[in-house]
């Protein structure tokens, strides 16, 4: 996550410099397009256990004093 972090640095300091343009170096964006890609994993694994967690239900029947 530490390229995202610098990204977000990044983009906060050139917001205040009111600049057009980010210009990042392949090695930061490749940095960065690998943890958006691990982030993305991890939210897909995420929702695919929930996705898989079975519902259990409890179902009782009693005939009582049926005749």
């Amino acid at each position: 996550m530490l390229h995202i972090k610098s990204f977000i640095n990044k983009m906060s300091a050139m917001e205040g410099k009111k600049s057009k343009d980010v210009v990042l170096p392949i090695n930061e964006a490749k940095g960065l397009r690998d943890d958006i890609c691990k982030l993305l994993a991890d939210l897909h694994e995420l929702n695919r256990e929930k996705n898989n967690e079975e519902e259990v239900f409890n179902i009782s029947v009693k005939g009582g004093g049926f005749k």
